[in-house]
């Protein structure tokens, strides 16, 4: 995709591309095979019981013979950007100069496409270290619009995907995230702002409040992520992005009468146009 002997500089082909620099260059830092196992494994039970704590996936993980006491367990959570269903009993407050907004979709009626947008950050785990995605989705028809690679959660990798989205499908009417920095963060919330788009954010600790982006991330870790063992940021690009065109484009869904996500999307525009 982007070509080293190309007139262009690398860092004019990666803004022509929306792509990261770091993820171009980035080599994954060496983490124990033991530690990696762990951390795959806090992700599949955070999967199957999202209203475990550290305490309990501790418990549960000692109960497999692994070593993780209760601070490794919340140490590694931390690092893969994980948080129980139930809000803790005393959350952090926001950074002072990121603004929380609130949820706006509790009783809301979504009956179009471009109506609400939802996006969210997870932990895809690799053969020596892991990376972080974010997709951003369609609430009405579960389309995933865009989506991105990065190995930080620094918010240029989630503006990057906003901006193509917007590009691709114009303005949606609300946006709904997480309280995550990168979300917070003036350089996402002023993209929103500018379009005109209501700003809508989970309460902490609610990531069901967000539930088809939750169920995205169950459909690709048990499709896809968890079938691999991706040795480079390339590969897991690759087979991510493979993934997504078949849940796009292949894989019915029962909720909407099984027709495929793009679809759905494509026919609800040409209805209300």
């Amino acid at each position: 995709m982007v070509d080293r002997a190309h007139r262009l500089s690398i860092r004019r082909q990666c803004e022509l591309l929306a792509v990261s620099r770091s993820g171009l260059y980035y080599e994954p830092e060496p983490t124990s095979a033991e530690q990696l196992a762990l951390m795959r494994r806090i992700d599949e039970l955070h999967l199957k019981y999202p209203f475990y704590g550290s305490r309990k996936l501790s418990i549960e993980l000692k109960r497999e013979g692994r070593d993780a006491n209760r601070k490794r367990v919340q140490r590694l959570m931390r690092l893969m950007g994980l948080e129980p269903l139930a809000p803790k009993a005393n959350t952090s407050e926001p950074h002072p100069e990121h603004a929380v907004y609130p949820y706006l979709l509790r009783g809301l009626r979504i009956d179009r496409v471009n109506q609400v947008w939802a996006a969210d950050v997870t932990y895809i785990p690799m053969k020596s270290g892991f990376v972080y995605l974010v997709a951003i989705l369609d609430w009405y028809s579960r389309r995933v619009l865009s989506w991105r690679l990065s190995v930080t959660l620094d918010p240029s990798f989630c503006v990057q995907a906003l901006q193509e989205a917007l590009t691709r499908f114009g303005p949606p009417e609300i946006f709904n995230t997480d309280q995550g920095a990168q979300f917070t963060a003036d350089a996402f919330t002023g993209v929103l702002r500018e379009r005109g788009i209501a700003i809508s954010m989970d309460g902490r600790g609610r990531c069901l409040d967000n539930v088809f982006v939750e169920r995205l991330w169950r459909s690709l870790k048990y499709e896809e992520v968890y079938l691999h063992v991706y040795d480079t940021v390339a590969e897991a690009r690759a087979g991510i992005g493979h993934y997504f065109g078949f849940y796009n484009d292949e894989r019915p869904h029962q909720a909407l009468g099984y027709q495929t996500p793009a679809a759905f999307f494509d026919g609800a525009r040409k209805r209300a146009a």
